[in-house]
């Protein structure tokens, strides 16, 4: 259990620099509880910060249960197999997907994030998130990633499941996790406080990272 996520960024902090230690990383923090997390971890690492918008894409019946996730440019990642469990329509998965991307779009606007000016080519890259239920948000951050060909992408996260590690960790070079508990319903059952983290801190924290 985790008092919170600056908690759980300052453990997760000292489990990287023990694994892979701090030269020539970057961290990259979804949006938005994950800039929180990527925060502290840049902080104590003293390596830069930037962010990734990301929307999850829930079923009709249950928005939090996430069949894929969108971020910049509509890039998107389905999760096919519950998709097909589900019998989500074509019509449906459509609609969403572009009411959730035009989120992205606002939200970058609002965060000033500069497409072109994303650049991860040849990095060593630390992927952030405050933590992985299905495994949908860091998988499109992965595809995103990905296609900037960084040298090194490794997911750093305070809590994943059991069957989403098995299912992911092949996506990336390596993932950092604190706790892989088997019973998992929510991210937030692991945070004494875990508050939903408004646009005004993220905006703070970027604000105070330059």
């Amino acid at each position: 259990m985790f008092e919170n996520r600056k908690d759980a960024g300052r453990k997760l902090a000292l489990k990287i620099k023990k694994t892979i230690g701090n030269s020539g990383y970057l961290v990259v923090g979804i949006v938005r509880g994950g800039v929180v997390l990527a925060k502290t971890i840049a902080d104590c690492l003293n390596i830069s910060l930037h962010i990734l918008v990301i929307r999850k894409i829930g079923v009709p019946f249950n928005r939090e249960l996430a069949i894929g996730a969108v971020g910049s440019r509509e890039i998107v990642y389905w999760d096919e197999d519950l998709i097909k469990r589900l019998k989500v329509s074509d019509a449906y998965r459509l609609l969403a997907l572009k009411e959730k991307a035009r989120e992205v779009e606002n939200l970058e606007k609002i965060f000033s994030i500069n497409k072109k000016g994303l650049d991860f080519r040849d990095k060593r890259v630390i992927l952030v998130d405050d933590g992985v239920a299905t495994g949908t948000t860091v998988l499109c951050a992965q595809k995103i990633l990905k296609m900037q060909r960084p040298q090194q992408l490794i997911l750093a996260t305070p809590v994943i499941s059991q069957e989403s590690f098995k299912n992911i960790k092949k996506y990336f070079d390596k993932i950092i996790v604190l706790e892989k508990p088997l019973r998992f319903w929510a991210v937030g059952q692991f945070y004494r406080d875990f508050p939903q983290v408004l646009d005004k801190e993220v905006i703070r924290i970027l604000a105070s990272s330059f």
